[in-house]
C-alpha cells in the first residue's frame, strides 16, 4: 500500500481504541467485583511484560545458531500475541490462587476479540472518514486474526472498519513494540520507508510512545487520565510525545496543527 502523498495515522489498538480494562466487567461476574478490575490490570501487565521480555530474549543467539545459517533470527523466542495473552491470563490467575475451565480460559479469549472502546473513538472516527488527507491503520502487536476479529466483528469497531485503510500486525516480523524493526516494519506497509516523520503514531501507551520517537515518528499520546507525561526512559525530546491530547477528538486537529509550522 502507497501512502507517499499523505500523513500516515497509525492507530494503536489495546488501550488506545479498545479498553483493556472492559474485561473486568466478565472477570467480576466469575470472581466479584472486588477482584474483577485487579485480575483485569495484572493480565495486562503480564501481557506486555511478556512481550518485553520475549523481544529481550530474542536478541541473543547461542555460537551454535549463529553458525546454523537455516536459523531465522527473527523466530527465536516469539510467541504469538494470541498465545502471549493466554499465558498472561494463566499466570494471573495461578498468582491470584484462582482458576477457569479450558472451557473458561477459550471464552474469555474470544472475550478478548470484543473488547469495549473508550467514549471517544467513535466520534474521532466518524470525523476520521472525511479526510481524503490522511490515510488510517491499525498498528498493533495483536496477530492477524486478532485485530481483524476486533476491528470488523466487534460492535464498537466495526462501523468503522473502512476507515482503516491497513490493519498492520507483527507478526510477520516475529517482535513487538517497542523493539524498532517493528516501527520499520510499519513504515514498509504504509509506504515511507525512509520518512519516518510523515507517520503518525496514536497510543495510549508510554511505552509505544517512546519507542515511535525513538526512530523518528511523531506521536500523539492520548492522556485519558489527564495524568501528563511522567515516563522518565528517555530524556530529550525523543522520550516525549509530539502532542498530548486527552482524547482521540483532539488527533486530527493536533496533526494538522503540526504540520502547519
Amino acid at each position: 500500500m502507497s501512502s507517499n502523498s499523505k500523513v500516515v495515522i497509525a492507530f494503536d489498538l489495546y488501550g488506545t481504541l479498545l479498553s483493556t480494562e472492559s474485561i473486568a466487567e466478565k472477570l467480576s461476574e466469575k470472581f466479584g467485583k472486588d477482584r474483577g478490575p485487579q485480575l483485569a490490570s495484572k493480565w495486562r501487565l503480564y501481557q506486555l511484560e511478556y512481550t518485553w521480555r520475549l523481544n529481550s530474549m530474542s536478541e541473543y543467539r547461542s555460537p551454535l545458531q549463529k553458525l546454523e545459517s537455516h536459523t531465522d533470527p527473527h523466530s527465536d523466542q516469539y510467541e504469538p500475541f494470541s498465545t502471549v495473552t493466554e499465558h498472561a491470563l494463566r499466570h494471573t490467575l495461578s498468582e491470584a490462587s484462582l482458576s477457569l475451565s479450558e472451557a473458561e480460559i477459550k471464552d474469555f479469549m474470544k472475550a478478548y476479540d470484543s473488547l469495549s472502546t473508550f467514549p471517544d473513538v467513535s466520534p474521532a472516527l466518524s470525523k476520521l472518514a472525511d479526510m481524503d488527507d490522511i490515510t488510517a491503520v491499525v498498528f498493533s502487536n495483536g496477530t492477524k486474526s486478532m485485530i481483524t476479529n476486533s476491528v470488523h466483528e466487534s460492535e464498537d469497531l466495526k462501523p468503522h472498519a473502512s476507515v482503516f485503510k491497513d490493519l498492520v500486525h507483527v507478526e510477520e516480523i516475529k517482535k513487538f513494540k517497542p523493539h524498532p524493526d517493528v516501527y520499520a516494519h510499519l513504515a514498509k506497509k504504509v509506504g515511507k520507508e525512509g520518512k519516518m516523520g510523515d507517520m503518525w503514531l496514536v497510543s495510549g501507551n508510554p511505552f509505544d510512545v517512546v519507542g515511535a520517537r525513538s526512530v523518528g515518528m511523531q506521536s500523539a499520546w492520548v492522556d485519558r487520565g489527564g495524568l501528563g507525561w511522567t515516563d522518565a526512559l528517555v530524556a530529550g525530546e525523543n522520550g516525549k510525545p509530539t502532542v498530548v491530547v486527552k482524547g482521540l477528538g483532539e488527533v486530527i486537529d493536533a496533526v494538522k496543527k503540526h504540520g502547519s509550522r
